[in-house]
């Protein structure tokens, strides 16, 4: 299964690296483009759209993978029903998000472009279930192209719109979602198709006491969902509605914030894949552990080596990046980027405990994290704005990962590795030192590749990940 893990994992990040750092760059220039202001106008909105996300999926993506990969023979079965199943959940979605929308004030157009927005996250969420069967198979290559079709639509149709001379108006953020919905559009089609072609024919059949037992069974996973999405989102929300010039400050967070996003991106890979991995090995009682500790590693030591370079050339970075605001949202940036490591964390022992249908300890410690995170934003925003709710973010985060880890120490009961965070400690140590001394050269984009360079050789010298390892493991016969 390690090398199941690996081999397609590594895959999965080619194509991400081949595609999704494009997507930042054009989702930068549309942030240049359209102002700090109205971008940040936009970013409330997809959060807001995002939090009531939960009513979309109610947790049937996660469930469904975790399924999948233990009974593949139910996908035709559970398919007709599920597809069903979906579209009156959208039709709940849309209710909710656009009653809160009118009860907070929001004007004609915001109301407009928040409903843009949640279509566009109905047809995420359903694309994400038609890839939970394909994953719950474990056909991780489909998968893998899959995960990248949507941003190499989007790339080219924004970039035809802002460089392609067709209009001589100022870009508008409206023209940003269209290009969301018709990339989304087209591959929710792409992987209906690949699903159908895997369960055959399609038959949609209204049966209530398959809907009941679905919802039965996904309700835990729709719970863990929302709390993350409120603890997680709520920040920028707040920002636009506590603070007068809520939009400009909400735009600012989105600068830093875009490059956690961007982190995220590959860590939410990790965990896509380790789902159904983890489930799979579960059921038939294999051990996890070996598995657990290779992709913690893999993760941990490029999130500290990010965290660093962020720390010590936030300023170069931002500048580099936007054209207004950049001296707040370098400040801004250690703070929030710290919040990788935790989270990184949590995309491994937080899916182990997924996979092991611990949703009931996972959910109880979501629940203490929202408290935690909106009084943290309600003490901290009103005095230090956008400052206040990176540091809500960070500390936030790392509750959830610490209350996860032991968790998974009292149920696995395993015992501290210590040359492990012997590892870890050295690493760190030293990646620090490093970027100290790089940052006082003058050129800076040198500095930060020196940094780069240095950083993953540090991750092989301090055995924090082993080069002999990973070829031992792609070696592996299949299991």
């Amino acid at each position: 299964m390690q090398k199941k893990f690996l081999s397609n994992l590594i895959l999965l990040v080619f194509l991400n690296l081949l595609v999704k750092p494009f997507w930042i760059f054009v989702e930068i220039n549309v942030q240049n483009a359209t102002g700090t202001e109205q971008y940040g106008m936009y970013f409330a909105l997809l959060n807001l759209s995002l939090i009531i996300n939960f009513l979309l999926d109610f947790g049937i993506t996660n469930y469904n993978n975790r399924n999948i990969a233990q009974n593949h023979h139910l996908l035709q079965k559970h398919l007709s029903g599920i597809i069903l199943l979906r579209f009156v959940l959208a039709a709940v979605y849309f209710i909710v998000v656009m009653t809160i929308g009118v009860i907070i004030g929001y004007s004609k157009f915001q109301l407009f472009v928040l409903m843009l927005l949640g279509f566009n996250q109905f047809l995420i969420a359903f694309t994400q279930y038609l890839r939970s069967n394909i994953s719950g198979l474990h056909l991780f290559k489909t998968d893998s192209l899959l995960s990248v079709t949507d941003r190499l639509l989007m790339i080219v149709i924004v970039c035809v719109l802002l460089w392609g001379n067709f209009t001589d108006e100022t870009f508008k953020i409206e023209w940003f979602v269209y290009s969301q919905t018709l990339a989304y559009i087209l591959t929710a089609f792409i992987a209906l198709a690949v699903v159908l072609q895997r369960s055959g024919k399609l038959e949609l059949n209204w049966n209530t006491s398959f809907f009941r037992a679905i919802l039965k069974h996904s309700f835990p996973y729709a719970l863990l969902i929302l709390l993350m999405f409120v603890y997680t989102r709520s920040d920028a929300i707040l920002l636009e509605r506590m603070l007068e010039n809520g939009d400009l400050e909400s735009g600012i967070y989105a600068q830093a914030f875009r490059l956690l996003d961007v982190v995220n991106m590959f860590g939410f890979l990790f965990a896509g894949l380790l789902l159904p991995i983890f489930s799979k090995m579960l059921k038939h009682k294999h051990s996890v552990k070996e598995l657990t500790g290779l992709s913690f590693r893999l993760l941990m030591a490029p999130a500290i080596a990010i965290v660093m370079i962020c720390l010590f050339f936030n300023f170069d970075i931002m500048q580099l990046l936007y054209k207004e605001h950049t001296v707040v949202s370098a400040k801004l940036l250690p703070v929030l980027i710290a919040s990788i490591i935790p989270i990184c964390s949590g995309f491994v022992f937080g899916t182990l405990l997924t996979a092991h249908g611990k949703l009931d300890e996972l959910n109880r410690i979501a629940m203490m994290a929202v408290g935690i995170n909106i009084i943290l934003n309600l003490q901290l925003i009103p005095d230090y704005k956008a400052q206040g709710a990176a540091t809500s973010a960070l500390i936030t985060q790392i509750f959830n990962a610490v209350f996860q880890i032991i968790i998974v120490r009292k149920i696995f009961k395993w015992e501290v590795n210590r040359m492990f965070i012997l590892s870890l400690a050295l690493f760190t140590v030293l990646t620090f030192t490093s970027g100290w001394f790089l940052s006082n050269l003058e050129n800076r984009l040198l500095g930060i590749a020196a940094m780069t360079a240095i950083s993953i050789t540090l991750a092989f010298a301090t055995r924090l990940i082993s080069i002999k390892g990973i070829f031992a493991i792609l070696k592996e016969k299949d299991a």
